[in-house]
């Protein structure tokens, strides 16, 4: 399903708009873009508008495009929401080069746990990067991720073995930095 609009000081998470689909092909092409992606092989138009349609109908998804300075940048998910033991996975792409280390990463990250714990009621989210993807361990860490442990030589990119650095919060370890 599509999250509904959540507004921080710096971006907007929303449903999908006509072009953003475009967008995500152009940048999933970008070998910059996906290269901590789990997937890096680029996507089609069509492939790309089907992937929406199923996660707009998904009742284990829950997806938002990612706007800041008035355009589409990227976009994040709660995604394989387990409804009985309270638990999901969560991602997060900013495409735009141009809004990298701007801190809109982690303001997306931030709005997407406090949705998930305030209105999906969910006990906790798991999440990870490349071992090397500084930038997005930081985010997750800001928005209340704690390290879990590392998968050694997980994925196999560029001719070498990476290392998946995994991480989770826990609602009531993040209660306690997010007081009602």
């Amino acid at each position: 399903m599509f999250g509904p609009v959540l507004k921080g000081e710096k971006v907007t998470l929303r449903p999908p708009v006509d072009g953003d689909a475009a967008k995500f092909v152009e940048w999933f092409a970008d070998r910059e873009v996906t290269r901590f992606l789990a997937t890096s092989f680029p996507m089609s138009l069509q492939q790309e508008e089907d992937f929406l349609k199923r996660i707009g109908e998904s009742k284990t998804d829950v997806w938002w495009a990612l706007e800041a300075e008035g355009r589409t940048i990227g976009a994040t998910g709660i995604h394989r929401i387990d409804w009985i033991s309270g638990n999901a996975v969560t991602g997060t792409v900013i495409g735009d080069k141009s809004c990298w280390r701007k801190g809109y990463g982690s303001e997306a990250m931030a709005l997407r746990t406090e949705f998930a714990f305030r209105q999906l009621n969910l006990h906790k989210l798991k999440s990870g990067a490349f071992d090397e993807n500084e930038p997005s361990k930081r985010a997750l860490q800001k928005a209340g991720y704690r390290q879990v442990g590392v998968w050694r030589e997980d994925f196999w990119r560029d001719g070498k073995w990476h290392d998946h650095w995994e991480a989770e919060v826990l609602r009531s370890d993040w209660e306690k930095q997010h007081p009602r």
